[in-house]
């Protein structure tokens, strides 16, 4: 049974993930690393302060790493939150789901 500490961990990827600019985002930084300056121009109809505070909160959800180099910062994508997601809560439930549908079909 996860802890609280975990539980606090999945809310935070949970909530990140519940907005589109940051899904976008984990999007872009997928392929691999770009520079925060990158990121930001990829979202042109938002202000520079609004897409780093959607890097912040992805930051904070370990889902995002950032490291300076030189002037500027790379983003990349930290995909052990999402495997850890995907291991609770993804994998159990679809076991689930494919063992129902076997049982209904065995009733048919």
């Amino acid at each position: 049974m996860p802890n609280a500490d975990a539980d606090e961990r999945d809310d935070a990827v949970f909530k990140a993930l519940a907005n589109p600019t940051r899904r976008r985002i984990l999007d872009l930084v997928r392929t691999g690393p770009l520079s925060t300056g990158e990121v930001c121009e990829a979202f042109p109809d938002l202000d520079r302060t609004t897409v780093l505070q959607h890097i912040r909160v992805l930051e904070g959800a370990e889902l995002l790493t950032g490291r300076k180099e030189g002037r500027t910062r790379q983003l990349a994508l930290a995909p052990l939150p999402i495997k850890r997601i995907h291991d609770r809560w993804i994998d159990d439930y679809t076991r689930a789901a494919v063992g129902l549908l076997a049982r209904l079909g065995d009733e048919t």
